[in-house]
């Protein structure tokens, strides 16, 4: 006798194949996701590093032009003296002369540490503007991910996809940005 095929065998194979599909898809949303995860990480951990030196970078300018006003005036308070001499007619001491060339030279030099502070202060401030999007872009893509997994729609998933591309290219441009 011939064995009666269950109708409903084929129909629970069907629903098999199409569970075991949106396991693996729900897995790569997943582990993209993940993925994402690091690299908005990794662009934050450069991006804080970046606004810190930026920081360090500026209150050493700061500094430095400080020290550049503190010379400023002691080189004037120097001339001031030795007109003061002058127009009483006493002699001016050899000191004097050597004190004022000594801080004109030294004004210049403190100038020009201040000048680089601010140009690194500047640049680490542009990596980390640039990094700071990347961080942002990732936060987005990754909020879509988990809209794609509780809506079941690949296109949401695509469009993470496409927003991670986006922050991984800010995230490259921030390292080269400098």
């Amino acid at each position: 006798m011939e064995e009666l095929e269950d109708p409903t065998e084929r129909l629970k194979e069907t629903m098999e194949a199409a569970e075991e599909k949106k396991e693996r898809w729900t897995l790569h949303v997943a582990l993209s996701t993940a993925i994402i995860a690091v690299l908005a990480a990794i662009a934050g951990l450069y991006g804080n590093h970046h606004a810190n030196e930026a920081m360090l970078d500026q209150i050493k300018s700061s500094d430095q032009w400080a020290y550049y006003q503190s010379k400023s005036i002691k080189a004037e308070i120097a001339a001031s003296t030795a007109q003061v001499l002058t127009a009483i007619g006493k002699p001016l001491p050899a000191e004097n002369v050597d004190k004022t060339a000594k801080y004109e030279k030294d004004k210049a030099d403190i100038k020009e540490l201040a000048e680089t502070a601010e140009k690194s202060s500047e640049s680490h401030m542009r990596q980390h503007v640039v990094l700071s999007r990347a961080v942002t872009i990732f936060q987005i893509a990754i909020a879509i991910s988990a809209i794609a997994i509780l809506t079941r729609r690949k296109l949401m998933w695509y469009v993470s996809m496409a927003l991670a591309a986006a922050g991984t290219a800010f995230l490259v441009l921030g390292f080269l940005t400098s």
